[in-house]
This record gives structure tokens, sequence and C-alpha cells, in this order.
């Protein structure tokens, strides 16, 4: 199934959902309401086949709102069709659902972006630290994130 195809159908099933698609480059880019996640992960995968989760990632647009973008890149393994889906998330609720019940790899995935940016996964069955030690305070990918690490002033330079 062609990435249009996706699109598509994803619109027809949840077009209250989609905030944007791009096109670029031969690549898809979906942007989705957050309150609407898992429910969108299960469709691409069982009904379009998207049934691998290659990495999930955060992104800082400090200064910016949202703040941060969840952002999902997946796969059908049979038509090796590619799909990325983003999931705006304001600062003052850096929270989004759990897809670890959709695809399995997204506990580790999910894991890492709330060790790294403080992005809560709700409902995650084992959220805490997976890169940095237990007693780490902060989060380090943020962009405002100490320069000199804990108990340093943040970065007060220019923010673009």
């Amino acid at each position: 199934m062609s990435e249009h195809a996706a699109v598509g159908k994803l619109k027809g099933k949840f077009s209250g959902s989609v905030l944007d698609v791009v096109e670029f480059r031969g690549e898809t880019t979906i942007t989705v309401k957050k309150e609407d996640i898992v429910a969108i992960g299960a469709f691409l995968k069982e009904e379009l086949g998207y049934d691998l989760l290659v990495d999930l990632c955060g992104v800082d647009y400090l200064g910016q709102a949202p703040r941060f973008m969840v952002v999902y890149h997946l796969m059908n393994v049979a038509s090796k069709d590619r799909l990325r889906i983003k999931v705006p998330v304001e600062e003052s609720d850096a929270v989004v659902d759990t897809v670890s019940g959709v695809w399995g790899t997204a506990s580790w995935h999910e894991r890492e972006c709330w060790d790294l940016f403080g992005i809560s996964f709700a409902g995650h069955p084992d959220l805490r630290r997976i890169l940095m030690p237990a007693d780490w305070e902060g989060h380090p990918l943020r962009k405002d994130y100490p320069l000199q690490g804990p108990g340093r002033q943040p970065y007060q330079g220019r923010l673009k």
C-alpha cells in the first residue's frame, strides 16, 4: 500500500484528528492529535499493515508552541512502505498515551523519550530511566538543559 492510500484511509477514518499531511522527497508525514494516537496506531497496524515501529523520538522546539513533538517512524514490512506520524505536545501537558500495547518496541523508545526529553507516556508499563542514571536530574536533550549538567544555569542565549 502506498503512503498516499494510507493517508486517504487515515483521513477517512480519523478526519477530525489529522492536523497536517506533508509529502517531501518521497516521504509522508502526518501530524495527528495526541488524544487519538493509540486508536490511530492500532488502525495503522491492524488495517493498513504498518506492523513495525522503527523508531519513536522527541523533538524540542524551545520558544514555540507546542514546544515538543513526538515522532513515530512506521514501516509496513511486507510492502516496505514507510510512514511518519507526528504528535504535537504542549510543555504544560507533556503527556502522551503509550502505544506499547500496539507495538511492543514502543516500550523502550518511550522510556528513552521520557528520559531525555521529559515527555511522559500515560499507561506505560515501566516508565523509568533507560540511558541516564536513576538519580539523574532533568532531561538532557531539552534545549534549555544546562550545558554543563545538573545544578548549572540553563543556556540563556538565542533560541533561534
